[in-house]
């Protein structure tokens, strides 16, 4: 029995409602689309998996407005209904010497912070970025209300200009770093 794991790419295109963050010339939406779908092959290329994306297409847009995007996107998981949440974010800070990766969960001492960690590690590792820790963080809507264990990946930092450069250029490394995480999670690396 594969394990079904759901990724959502986190925002809507550039142009629409709740389309996330625009910094250095990049737009999150963009970045998060695209390491999900390499994220999702990679997954999809083992048989231990099945991996799902919230956004199939770059053009596919989900909700009326930003509740109902959010809604969307954990109704999709949970009526799957999928073993693992991973939602995928890039940061912005008015502070543009801030960088790094940060994994919000939903709770401390729980699976979900297991997997945080391998994923944080494999990121780090892979993508090169510095590791800003596991954070609890009960009100972000999709780690409340995903019925399984669920990660908020924010990725690295638009806002800072090397950040930006690894977002930009290596958005296979960031799929890959997750997808390795994943699997020594599992014990399957």
């Amino acid at each position: 029995m594969a394990i079904k794991i759901f990724i959502d790419q986190g925002h809507n295109p550039s142009g629409f409602f709740n389309s996330g963050a625009e910094a250095n010339g990049l737009s999150e939406s963009e970045i998060n689309f695209q390491v999900g779908i390499y994220l999702q092959n990679l997954l999809n290329s083992d048989p231990r998996f099945e991996a799902r994306v919230s956004r199939p297409e770059p053009d596919t847009v989900l909700g009326t407005n930003n509740a109902t995007s959010l809604a969307a996107r954990v109704a999709m998981a949970n009526e799957w209904p999928a073993d693992y949440f991973i939602s995928i974010h890039c940061n912005l800070n008015p502070n543009p010497a801030i960088r790094g990766t940060e994994v919000y969960i939903y709770q401390f001492y729980t699976q979900a912070q297991w997997l945080a960690e391998q994923i944080m590690e494999g990121v780090n590792q892979v993508a090169g970025t510095i590791n800003n820790g596991i954070r609890e963080n009960p009100s972000l809507y999709v780690l409340r209300n995903a019925n399984m264990p669920a990660n908020l990946v924010e990725l690295a930092y638009l806002s800072n200009l090397s950040d930006a450069e690894k977002l930009r250029d290596d958005q296979y490394g960031f799929a890959y770093g997750i997808f390795l995480g994943i699997m020594r999670y599992f014990g399957f690396a």
